[in-house]
């Protein structure tokens, strides 16, 4: 059995009674994502697990910015805001025990960031665990309804950020026009330096703007770092 938490630098995520633990795509939507600086602005986690990516974003963020996050499944929406108490920013953070589809019909407040790390066992086999289901498979959060749902709650100038399989582009960049969102910015992200991508981060707008494109890798060699993921990630991992 992993171990029940995990340590970041100003915080820890438990996440023994979560489906989906703290891995590395959620690090680096956190990390990756652009955040806003205007006094007052909200920013929102859709599908928020563990409530890694509303504590980075919080981190990120001036103290008068407001974190939201929105979890079907009950145990992990409890066990983040377990976290969410443990931590500095307490006070500034949300969690939503909800289906985000329902709930995004129900809530009056517009963001001027939404980011997710959402589903991804689309057209493939289900895995066994029901929890675990839940919280991976898109049959329950699609592409279509998630990003709808959060152009549906972008102020003007906000922004939609998500990280996602190489191979998800095609449905991912139809649902996003389906939206009349515009991609911004791109990172493909390979797991070592020399192989082909294995996830793709993508931002998108409201309006049409120019995109910048980008390429990272994680490591050069097993546990031997790139700088480009060392300087992304610092200000988190305790390994660096």
């Amino acid at each position: 059995m992993g171990n029940p938490y995990f340590r970041f630098k100003r915080f820890t995520v438990w996440h023994d009674r979560c489906a989906m633990k703290v891995g590395t795509d959620g690090v680096l939507l956190g990390a990756w994502c652009s955040v806003p600086t205007t006094a007052g602005a909200r920013v929102l986690d859709v599908g928020c697990g563990t409530g890694l990516i509303a504590l980075m974003l919080a981190q990120r963020t001036p103290d008068t910015v407001q974190v939201d996050g929105v979890e079907i499944d009950a145990a992990a929406a409890a066990q983040a805001a377990e976290n969410v108490a443990r931590s500095e920013w307490c006070d500034r953070i949300e969690i939503y025990p909800a289906d985000f589809t329902a709930w995004a019909q129900t809530t009056h407040h517009r963001y001027a960031r939404i980011v997710s790390n959402p589903p991804y066992f689309e057209n493939s086999l289900l895995p066994d665990d029901a929890a675990r289901m839940t919280a991976r498979h898109a049959d329950t959060l699609t592409y279509e309804s998630l990003l709808s749902a959060a152009a549906a709650l972008l102020l003007p100038e906000g922004r939609v950020s998500l990280i996602f399989p190489v191979g998800a582009w095609e449905s991912v960049a139809a649902a996003a026009a389906g939206a009349d969102l515009h991609v911004c910015r791109l990172m493909r992200v390979s797991g070592r330096e020399g192989t082909p991508p294995k996830r793709i981060m993508a931002e998108w707008s409201l309006s049409p703007a120019p995109c910048t494109e980008e390429e990272m890798a994680v490591e050069m060699a097993p546990l031997h770092f790139t700088p480009e993921y060392t300087d992304l990630t610092r200000d988190f991992y305790l390994k660096f």
